[in-house]
């Protein structure tokens, strides 16, 4: 059986996400030789011209550092999202009970902003499940461990500047407190953890008899889009969404995640072992990173 991968996902592979996916799961004291990287690249369908000239420009934006001649390592500054991603494990353990408040950000008195720096806050309110409630003000339940200063870290982490106005919102009347909770497509996110789990089983089961490029790649683009699904998942309370089936894809994407690194372990050395399958950091990396 084939395993129908997102097009959309597919289309934004590139070259740089090649690089900072690869980079980001080899463990730090290791850094990656282009050469290493090339080969990875190939197996994507990524040219080795495209794939230097990406790790050029990344190591101008310091998204990408060398140590030595030919050696590369993540740079700092994609390490606030790569933080993000790596912590796709123990997300269930993020998050806690909801008792009905809300997190809000007030963004209706910021100064005015470049087109790259709004894009930058935009999509740190967006990775932290934030939707807008009213002009000038985004919410998400209450329900992650640490309450208002962990959203507030979270967000100035991810590039979101100057310092977001944050605090606990609570006591909507009725008709608020509906509209607050219809904000997420929840039908359309519960069939995304039932579609994107049926494939993670499909992939997984399929993946030991591909031959090794084939492998490398399916598990890049199927895990990369699991990732990316968990990383932007607003983590939305029991109230509202049904988290089993959100758990039920979580744990999918572990069993997958290993799945994956088994993959890739010829590509990276028999001794060393992965901080992670390759998976889509890359994207996110880029994305918040400024040019």
């Amino acid at each position: 059986m084939s395993v129908s991968i997102d097009q959309n996902f597919a289309s934004r592979i590139s070259a740089k996400t090649v690089v900072i996916d690869l980079l980001s799961s080899m463990p730090a004291q290791y850094p990656v030789a282009v050469g290493a990287l090339v080969r990875g690249g190939a197996a994507l369908g990524i040219s080795e011209n495209s794939l230097r000239v990406a790790l050029a420009r990344l190591r101008a934006r310091a998204l990408v550092e060398s140590d030595a001649r030919g050696l590369y390592r993540l740079g700092t500054t994609a390490e606030p999202v790569n933080h993000e991603v790596r912590s796709w494990r123990s997300i269930k353990e993020h998050v806690g009970d909801w008792d009905g408040s809300w997190v809000a950000v007030e963004t209706s008195g910021r100064p005015r902003q470049n087109f790259k720096t709004a894009r930058t806050c935009k999509r740190a309110l967006r990775l932290q499940g934030f939707e807008t409630l009213l002009p000038g003000l985004r919410i998400r339940p209450n329900n992650l461990i640490g309450g208002v200063e962990r959203v507030r870290r979270r967000l100035t982490a991810l590039g979101y500047a100057p310092a977001p106005i944050v605090f606990e919102l609570s006591g909507l009347d009725q008709t608020n407190d509906a509209e607050a909770r219809s904000l997420w497509d929840v039908a359309a996110l519960e069939e995304g953890y039932a579609r994107l789990r049926e494939q993670l089983l499909v992939s997984g089961e399929r993946l030991p008899s591909l031959p090794s490029q084939q492998a490398m790649s399916e598990s890049f683009r199927l895990g990369g889009e699991a990732v990316r699904r968990i990383v932007l998942d607003p983590l939305l309370p029991e109230a509202i969404i049904d988290t089993h089936a959100r758990h039920a894809l979580f744990d999918a994407m572990r069993h997958y995640d290993r799945l994956g690194r088994d993959c890739w372990k010829a590509w990276a050395g028999e001794s060393v072992e992965l901080e992670r399958s390759p998976a889509d950091v890359g994207e996110l990396a880029t994305a918040f990173s400024q040019p």
